[in-house]
């Protein structure tokens, strides 16, 4: 239940938690859930309850044994933050990552309403990165929610964006991704929505990540806008333009100084 990923923004995904339930529109053609019943479908013992929320007590301590620096998107299958995940349960996932310092986490929820809810009762260790999904304007609250949140950096993931964005709370957030849906069913994602996405942080100097264009064949796609990647981190020592160069032949990157250490 950890693996290294091609999630374009993170080297590795770590799963203490699976399966969710749909809060949003973002939400409407979810990918985990899509793996989850294929995993099921091949007998994987960890989706024996098919995408029902589990929680998995024996993988909680598993960045301990890492000893390499690694940047862990935290649930990539779930919602660390789902109203059926105890407090108790959170409170454990963050001591492990309070413990483990020589990673970088990224947590990550749709949950803002609950996040905020629960912030005050947990210990925010400088190495926990939090951000919440804006899938459109009517989702952009939760940037606001997240803004009391005590997260060393707090980001943004717009993506699936759904529609035009373009006023973009972005007081008190240190990191925005952006990027289109994938699959068959993919809603289509209009240039102008990321282009206004970008130009809002620029005016204020914030990293600006920008993960695909996406479509029914994302590889034919591509991830340039404006005819470069954008792969702008919110900490230095870390650069994920690799993936793009490695996987997709050589495409020029913008990498922005960034605004705090990553660990050595």
């Amino acid at each position: 239940m950890a693996k290294k990923t091609q999630i374009e923004w993170t080297q590795m995904t770590w799963n203490p938690v699976t399966g969710c339930t749909k809060v949003s529109p973002g939400c409407k053609h979810c990918y985990a859930a899509t793996m989850a019943k294929r995993l099921h479908a091949m007998n994987s013992p960890r989706y024996a309850n098919g995408f029902r929320l589990t929680l998995h007590d024996d993988l909680i301590d598993l960045p301990r044994r890492w000893k390499q620096p690694r940047l862990v998107f935290v649930n990539s299958m779930s919602d660390l933050f789902h109203r059926d995940v105890p407090i108790e349960f959170i409170r454990r996932v963050f001591e492990t990552m309070r413990e483990c310092p020589q990673h970088q986490f990224q947590v990550l929820t749709k949950r803002a309403e609950r996040l905020t809810a629960l912030c005050d009762e947990l210990d925010w260790p400088d190495n926990v990165w939090m951000g919440v999904s804006v899938e459109n304007q009517d989702y952009a609250y939760r940037s606001e929610l997240l803004r009391g949140v005590p997260a060393k950096i707090r980001f943004l993931s717009v993506e699936p964006m759904l529609g035009p964005i373009e006023r973009l709370p972005l007081d008190g957030i240190h990191w925005v991704i952006v990027g289109g849906e994938s699959g068959p069913s993919a809603r289509r994602l209009e240039p102008s929505w990321v282009e206004a996405v970008h130009r809002q942080c620029q005016a204020v100097d914030i990293p600006f990540f920008f993960k695909q264009w996406g479509g029914v064949q994302k590889h034919r796609t591509g991830r340039e806008l404006f005819g470069r990647t954008f792969d702008e981190m919110p900490v230095s020592g870390f650069n994920s333009s690799y993936r793009a160069s490695d996987q997709r032949g050589a495409s020029q990157s913008i990498v922005r100084q960034p605004v705090l250490p990553f660990p050595a």
